[in-house]
């Protein structure tokens, strides 16, 4: 039986219209970049972008169907999307001179600082840096490596060979870039060298399932350094249309630092974590243990300590450089401290 739907009228009017959106776009016969596919999918993320309160875990059945759905098809356009620009910048002799004709660059510049400004305030400058998605327009690593750590060296990974070679293309002739830009193409589960990397990114479309997603994070938490720090991509309000929600109950293995909810054209939230140290793992692995023959008393209060959300200390500062153009005032940052997750 499905549950029911607890949403108001104007939330009702919203995901009417994004499923409208979607029937349109799931009759399309390709996804590949024309001007009716960029035109539903520009008025899809219009339609999502705006700050709501919609929690899609209250969706009944149908609609989750729908959501799962829709967030693949976002994965496969944008895909294609990143082929299409990353073969017409390979064209050029110096690609990198020309990454403003992606059409979505200015939101990558505006994400990677977001990003940068979070992971400065929790960690120092890392000497190395694993992406794991990275794709055939690694721009995420580009602008990082670019912009704000010109001293740090880029692990990108990526399952497709295609898109590692499109990727290679774009930095290959910068003689900054192409010594600490490398690329591997394999499935990251078959990845255990990890505790290598200081950070690790997981791009939003790794995982569009929650059982996919799930299945990394845990690979993660198992092969990566203690105290090595986790930088995801998720969802918020309508936004969880567009890209998978990661949530902090996901991230076992991991202290969550900080959530932060973009309120403008940045689409996707951002989720910093750190594995925690050996001592704190054994620690959850006797609470795991224990939490098997407990209560369920005790289990609700566990549950309701580790959804606690306490003020971020560099709240202020992000306040002032992000969500300008489409603030409403419902800027939304959390902060779990490790106790209260234990």
């Amino acid at each position: 039986m499905g549950s029911v739907d607890m949403v108001s009228s104007s939330e009702e009017a919203l995901i009417s219209k994004i499923c409208h959106l979607y029937t349109e776009i799931a009759s399309l016969d390709s996804l590949k970049p024309c001007k009716n596919v960029d035109t539903l999918f520009t008025e899809l993320v219009m339609t999502c972008i705006p700050p709501s309160s919609i929690d899609v875990t209250n969706l009944s059945n149908n609609l989750q169907e729908i959501r799962s759905h829709l967030i693949r098809l976002c994965g496969i356009a944008e895909g294609h999307l990143e082929h299409h620009y990353s073969t017409i910048l390979g064209s050029y002799d110096n690609p990198l001179h020309h990454l403003h004709l992606f059409p979505y660059y200015n939101n990558y510049l505006q994400l990677s600082l977001l990003e940068f400004t979070i992971l400065s305030q929790h960690s120092h400058l890392p000497h190395k840096i694993a992406f794991i998605g990275s794709g055939p327009l690694p721009l995420t690593s580009i602008v990082l490596a670019s912009n704000h750590l010109p001293s740090t060296t880029f692990h990108n990974y990526d399952i497709d060979a295609s898109a590692n070679s499109s990727a290679m293309r774009l930095v290959s002739g910068d003689p900054d870039l192409s010594k600490r830009m490398e690329f591997h193409t394999s499935d990251i589960l078959d990845v255990t060298c990890l505790e290598e990397f200081e950070v690790v990114y997981l791009a939003a479309l790794v995982g569009m399932e929650k059982e996919e997603k799930n299945r990394v994070i845990d690979h993660l938490a198992k092969h990566m350094a203690p105290g090595a720090v986790l930088m995801l991509r998720s969802a918020h309000g309508a936004r969880a249309f567009l890209y998978p929600v990661v949530e902090a109950c996901d991230l076992r293995g991991f202290e969550v630092l900080s959530v932060f909810h973009p309120t403008d054209e940045v689409v996707n939230s951002v989720v910093i974590a750190r594995k925690y140290p050996l001592s704190m793992l054994e620690q959850q692995q006797g609470l795991s243990s224990s939490s098997s023959s407990s209560s369920s008393s005790s289990s609700s209060s566990s549950s309701s300590s580790s959804s606690m959300i306490l003020p971020n200390k560099c709240s202020d500062e992000i306040h002032q450089v992000f969500n300008r153009p489409l603030n409403h005032g419902n800027i939304i940052i959390e902060e779990l401290a490790l106790d209260d997750q234990l």
